[in-house]
């Protein structure tokens, strides 16, 4: 961004200024610990305007204004309007979200920072003006709206495997300096949940692990990361998502734990972000009877969220819902209660409204649903009140009122810079997990060898031959997907006759059945494929590239890898470990039971193999 560009940018937030002046509570009638700046900003908004301040919302289109037809037809069905400038300019929401795909805001990271400019400048083009709120969900490893040339960080589990909060906060800073440079001011993560469910189906390796002191350690590291890195981090999912077979996205988690038993696993990485003042806390569509009898999601539940969260553990911060399209919050009420009720259990902001079965979107329903209980008094607008303000805070602590823009001009520069990538490399380098190796087949010599590369992933298997050519082999790669047919596991072993080695990518091959009639699932095939693949004779290295459990459905593999992600970092650093280059010091954050046995170990938490010297 030029220089002329950046001042006139910063122009556009004299008003908003203007506003926050400072001031003294005494002098403006501010509420004693309250900023007399920030009930300014409430005296003079409306009632829709304090309600629209509460909703984060998804937009269509990779630019504030896009006239794509396709997307301007999506933003229409959804709010009537074209573009995310005209539906700000209409209802004035609290934020924005960002999405890899459907909706699709992501392509470069110049073109991001545009787009955040445009929002802000939308923002602060209104009667009242005030930044706004621009999230993504950016933890790392398998979850990353941003690819390269954005730096990729190896996710939760895989650092945890390292061991090293200071790598965890390192590369938390990193991602927030990169999205603070694309103009994303909010993340939502690191994922708190301690997963001690192997058959989780939508946390996994999104979690540290199943220890929940370990996984404080890391949360904490995380949450100072991304505060120094100038973006404001959101654990998740409150009250605790990691002991579940069913994914909120399409059903409704039951937490069948003791209050004794969440006290112990599932509170602890809450507690310890609490009490390094975590920016925001993201609520999880969890029925948890031991907490609320009622059968309300915690979203929902006032004992959850006041009772437990504000008033037990003392937390000040902003409670964000998530996402409000999920089954997990839709099934019990209608979507035009949902708002209302996540605002009376406690609940300050309200993410991403659903659409109905025609595609319309609920948001301006649930936005009038929020303004009559106020004006009904079902909701009080001292109540209302209470969540703006804490937004509102949030949004000043995070330094938006004095500069809501991105420098286009220095994007380049800090996404994706030199040092950020060799910093991922290192840390991954420290996660890779040699869990089996009874052949003593690793590490590898390096040389001349014909070698198979099959199994899950295009760019993945493409990427693992690759790393292995560099060293001399002649790789042959065959994807075989996530759910193999027998026709391409007959296929693929009779390519293996050629091959000295075979190397067999997995990627949740546990997942063989579904844990509920609809639930989506793998099927047996990937299980099939490596027991396939080892009947040969051949030697065989296994890499699970996401949930290190899958070693436990196909025992008779000699050698097993997990790398906790298929970064392009995480495959670099699994070939390395291969040829010996590290020396593998990666230690499992979880426990791997016993398929059909949870209470027997197969491999203990801590398990790690290395090579002897």
């Amino acid at each position: 961004m030029h220089r002329r560009r950046r001042l006139s940018l910063l122009a556009a937030t004299s008003l908003a200024a203007a506003l926050i002046v400072p001031g003294t509570a005494a002098a403006d009638g501010a509420a004693p610990g309250k900023d007399p700046r920030l009930t300014r900003l409430l005296k003079a908004m409306t009632l829709e305007e304090k309600a629209a301040q509460l909703f984060v919302l998804q937009v269509y289109g990779k630019s504030a204004d896009t006239t794509d037809p396709a997307d301007v037809a999506r933003n229409r069905r959804l709010y009537g309007v074209d573009n995310a400038a005209q539906l700000i300019a209409r209802y004035k929401p609290g934020g924005i979200i960002y999405y890899s795909v459907d909706p699709a805001n992501v392509d470069n990271p110049r073109q991001l920072a545009a787009f955040s400019n445009g929002i802000q400048r939308a923002a602060l083009a209104q009667r009242v003006p005030i930044p706004a709120l621009i999230s993504i969900d950016q933890e790392g490893g398998i979850v990353a709206r941003v690819q390269p040339p954005a730096t990729q960080s190896p996710g939760a589990m895989a650092l945890a495997a390292g061991r090293r909060p200071a790598d965890a906060r390192a590369l938390a800073a990193v991602t927030a300096r990169e999205l603070r440079a694309m103009g994303v001011n909010t993340d939502f993560a690191p994922v708190a949940d301690v997963n001690v469910n192997p058959a989780n189906p939508v946390i996994g390796v999104r979690s540290f692990g199943s220890d929940p002191a370990l996984v404080s350690r890391m949360v904490v590291a995380q949450v100072d990361g991304y505060r120094v890195g100038g973006v404001a981090p959101t654990v998740k999912h409150f009250p605790g998502h990691g002991d579940t077979v069913t994914d909120s996205h399409i059903g409704v988690p039951r937490i069948e734990h003791t209050r004794e038993q969440w006290e112990r696993l599932d509170l602890p990485p809450f507690r310890a972000a609490i009490e390094r003042g975590v920016d925001a806390i993201m609520t999880g569509h969890l029925v948890v009877p031991a907490l609320d009898p009622s059968g309300d999601p915690a979203t929902l539940s006032r004992p959850i969220l006041t009772g437990i969260l504000r008033k037990r553990l003392g937390y000040r911060g902003v409670i964000i819902t998530d996402a409000l399209d999920m089954q997990g919050v839709r099934d019990k009420y209608g979507d035009d209660r949902v708002p209302v009720l996540a605002l009376k259990a406690g609940a300050d902001l309200l993410l991403k409204p659903p659409a109905d079965a025609s595609g319309a979107g609920l948001f301006p329903t649930q936005l009038r649903a929020v303004v009559e209980a106020v004006k009904s008094g079902e909701l009080t607008e001292r109540r209302l009140d209470e969540s703006v303000y804490r937004v509102l805070e949030l949004k000043r602590k995070r330094g938006l009122f004095r500069d809501p823009f991105a420098d286009e001009s220095k994007v380049d520069r800090v996404v994706g810079a030199p040092a950020h990538l060799a910093a991922a490399q290192r840390a991954t380098d420290r996660t890779t997990t040699l869990v089996k190796n009874d052949a003593g087949l690793l590490p590898l010599r390096p040389g001349a060898r014909r070698v198979l590369v099959a199994g899950w992933g295009v760019a993945t298997t493409r990427t693992l031959g690759e790393e292995l050519a560099r060293r001399g082999a002649t790789a042959t790669v065959r994807e075989t997907g996530l759910s193999p047919t027998q026709q391409r596991i007959d296929e693929t072993v009779a390519a293996a006759r050629d091959a000295d080695l075979i190397v067999a990518v997995t990627n949740r091959a546990w997942d063989a059945e579904p844990s509920t009639p609809t639930e989506p699932h793998n099927g047996p095939g990937q299980m099939n494929l490596v027991k396939a693949l080892v009947a040969t004779g051949k030697p065989v290295v296994v890499i699970a590239v996401r949930d290190p459990y899958d070693i436990a459905y196909f025992t008779e593999a000699p050698t097993y890898l997990a790398t906790y992600s298929y970064t392009a970092e995480a495959l670099r650093s699994a070939a390395k470990v291969m040829f010996g280059e590290l020396n593998p010091s990666g230690r499992l954050p979880v426990t791997i039971p016993v398929r059909d046995a949870p209470d027997q170990v197969l491999y203990p938490f801590g398990h790690g193999l290395g090579y002897t010297r």
